[in-house]
């Protein structure tokens, strides 16, 4: 029999150290968000299935928990992304006219880890903006998430451009079902030549070709010339080429620092993004920190299908890698009901400061809080002063 407290597997609670962690993040990422001009919102965490999968593709319906709705009996969904429901927002409950910059942060859930070590309960930070078809607002985007992820103190930033009009303007004219489309993505992502060959055996030889080329063609700027050679001269893909070597040079010139890199065959969510994609990296870590990207089609299915783009990432995983400064630590103060001591805590709490009673029969020895200072009564004021040794604290 299994013990009542363990946790399904890849969930996990969050102790205080590492929740404050979190929330002083979350805090630093809205914060920074709302300087943008993005507005927060909350979507709730389930909805109609329909809804929540909207132009996404297959592999978010894999990822997303269903469930039936007892008081209407319709499938109902816990989000695995909060991109379709700010679509919606932005659709049906805003219709703003102009460009709507929205932010959110709140928990997603998988049906499966994204990784070894991932939670399938990630905390999703996330910014989008629509109704701008412009690299403008990708360039916006790509910025705000370099400080997003920079904030919590990881650096160097590696980040990876890639374009979806790519491969759309490879197989143009190729006839192929979404099925075989999706192997052929995966075949590219993991640079697996033979199961290329296999796949496309019946596709034209300059669409197999140009298939084979998207596997070389990652690295540095060199990439883009590279593919303007070997990649076939379609209206599509030299648009593709251009918008990528523009906001190379952008992001190059506001971030002399970062470390900018091209990989065309990485198609990471294909069926979702409809132009140019990013995927930002701490230089020597592996797992990708914040992804995003331009997505204009995910409001089509609300009958609002107007430019998006934007990022996401997950706040547990990004505070786990960052360097975020440790907590100030608080003030101790003795339990007594004297007023003039408790009306000194309340100020110190409302300038924010951290105070911790010792409640009677305790000390602060041992907890979790730990306090630099405490609160002692000097000629009838109570004062503010650096702590006396811990086993004075009683």
């Amino acid at each position: 029999m299994l013990s009542a407290w363990l946790l399904p597997e890849h969930v996990a609670d969050i102790l205080p150290a590492e929740a404050a962690r979190i929330e002083q993040l979350r805090r630093s990422l809205l914060d920074r968000a709302r300087c943008c001009g993005f507005e927060l919102v909350i979507p709730p965490l389930l909805e109609h299935l329909e809804s929540l999968l909207s132009g996404t593709g297959r592999e978010l319906d894999l990822k997303t928990f269903k469930l039936v709705d007892q008081l209407s009996g319709r499938t109902l969904g816990l989000r695995g992304d909060t991109t379709p429901q700010a679509a919606r927002i932005d659709a049906h409950l805003l219709n703003h006219s102009g460009v709507t910059r929205l932010c959110y942060c709140g928990p997603v859930l998988h049906t499966r880890p994204q990784g070894l070590r991932a939670s399938r309960e990630p905390l999703q930070f996330g910014a989008e903006i629509f109704g701008h078809g412009g690299l403008e607002a990708d360039l916006e985007a790509q910025e705000l998430a370099l400080d997003a992820v920079r904030s919590a103190g990881v650096g160097p930033l590696v980040i990876d451009l890639a374009d979806a009009r790519v491969l759309r303007g490879v197989l143009a004219g190729v006839p192929m079902d979404a099925a075989a489309l999706q192997d052929v993505v995966h075949a590219l992502a993991e640079k697996d030549a033979s199961a290329l060959d296999s796949l496309t055996s019946k596709a034209p030889p300059a669409a197999r070709q140009a298939l084979h080329s998207l596997l070389r063609l990652y690295g540095g700027r060199e990439v883009l010339a590279a593919a303007a050679r070997t990649l076939p001269d379609r209206p599509l893909i030299r648009q593709a080429l251009h918008d990528l070597g523009w906001l190379a040079q952008h992001l190059q010139a506001a971030c002399p620092d970062l470390q900018i890199g091209f990989d065309l065959s990485d198609m990471s969510g294909y069926a979702y993004y409809s132009g140019p994609r990013f995927a930002i990296y701490g230089a020597g870590w592996s797992d990708v920190l914040a992804r995003g990207g331009r997505y204009d089609e995910v409001g089509a299915v609300f009958g609002r299908n107007r430019p998006a783009v934007g990022f996401s990432l997950d706040l547990k995983a990004l505070a786990e890698v960052g360097r975020l400064p440790d907590p100030v630590p608080a003030i101790h103060a003795p339990w007594s009901e004297d007023i003039a001591l408790r009306a000194a805590v309340r100020r110190l709490r409302e300038a924010g400061e951290v105070v911790v009673f010792a409640l009677p029969g305790h000390s602060t020895d041992g907890q979790a809080v730990a306090c630099d200072r405490e609160l002692v009564n000097v000629d009838g004021h109570w004062v503010v002063q650096t702590c006396m040794p811990s086993a004075q604290l009683n």
